[in-house]
């Protein structure tokens, strides 16, 4: 430590070893993450966050195990005779109109709707919240393309451009689906993580810590993107159940899920046959994507509350 005088007008400075824009970087990151914490506490204090969360929990286990819950394969066994019949014992939900049973029907539908739901939010949530952040913080040229691209984009509503586009293809699997629904809903994740990287790099410590010689890259990955990524959570979550019922409506106009693959969209599409005779046959996939889609909408709004800071202050 070394301190000088030059006398009148003049301050005294101390010099220490440990720059204080490094300790402001560490003061955003710790806020960042407080963040978090207030976030997890305002969270865990409402009964629909612990609800939601265990309908979802629920429905995961259903999708990855479902020779957990039923025995009895889908495709098998249906017999003509119970054709549209009412529910016995060993079939609780009834029979479709092939006279398979819907109860193990629902529960192994939920393996492809689920996949979709989730294999597009992670593909959506990953290379737009990557492009909206580099676009953000760099700024320039890459924003101005990154922006036209996604104005493009947006232009085509996204159950549209798939219906387009699954109607060419080869190959329909869930992967093919999720792939394609991402394809369209990119802009969305992005044009959010890039308004939110905007504001988080105007801040004092991204502008000490490039006085400082951090590489631009370093800062965006450690400080701001971790103060922008709420907003991301958000939308993400919520939009889960989005594609979710965006496969169902693909496969109930037959150009979604092919029909040998069990998903509530293609079942709730065979049943529009039944309806007026059977309309449990019906009731039940609706039921399933519903409360799936419910449940994520649920838990979306109770993550937007607490990482809400004037929604937690109303509180």
């Amino acid at each position: 430590m070394q301190n000088s005088s030059s006398g009148p007008g003049h301050f005294v400075a101390q010099l220490d070893d440990t720059p204080l824009a490094a300790v402001d970087s560490v003061d955003e990151s710790e806020k960042a993450r407080s963040s978090f914490a207030d976030a997890w506490d305002a969270m865990r204090g409402r009964p629909m966050f612990w609800i939601s969360l265990v309908m979802i929990a629920l429905i995961l286990v259903v999708a990855a195990f479902p020779n957990l819950f039923t025995q009895t394969k889908p495709n098998l066994g249906c017999l003509l005779p119970d054709s549209n019949g009412g529910p016995e014992a060993g079939h609780p939900f009834g029979f479709t109109r092939q006279g398979c049973d819907i109860y193990s029907r629902v529960i192994f539908g939920a393996q492809a709707s689920v996949t979709v739901g989730i294999l597009a939010t992670v593909l959506v949530t990953v290379f737009g919240g990557i492009i909206g952040a580099l676009a953000g913080f760099y700024g320039g040229f890459l924003d101005a393309v990154v922006s036209r691209i996604g104005d493009i984009f947006f232009a085509i509503p996204t159950v549209l451009g798939a219906i387009v586009l699954m109607s060419v293809l080869p190959t329909r699997t869930p992967v093919t689906v999720a792939l394609v629904l991402a394809l369209f809903a990119w802009p969305q994740i992005a044009r959010i993580m890039r308004g939110s990287v905007v504001a988080a790099k105007n801040a004092d410590y991204v502008t000490a810590s490039i006085a400082l010689g951090v590489s631009r890259f370093r800062i965006l990955v450690r400080h701001v993107v971790p103060n922008a990524i709420a907003p991301v959570i958000v939308v993400a979550t919520t939009s889960l159940g989005t594609f979710i019922v965006a496969e169902a409506t693909l496969s109930f106009l037959g150009i979604g899920l092919p029909p040998d693959v069990m998903s509530w969209g293609n079942d709730i599409g065979q049943a529009r046959a039944s309806i007026a005779t059977a309309p449990m046959v019906l009731f039940y996939p609706a039921a399933a994507l519903s409360l799936t889609v419910l449940s994520f909408l649920v838990l979306g709004d109770v993550v937007r509350d607490a990482l809400d800071p004037k929604a937690r202050a109303r509180r």
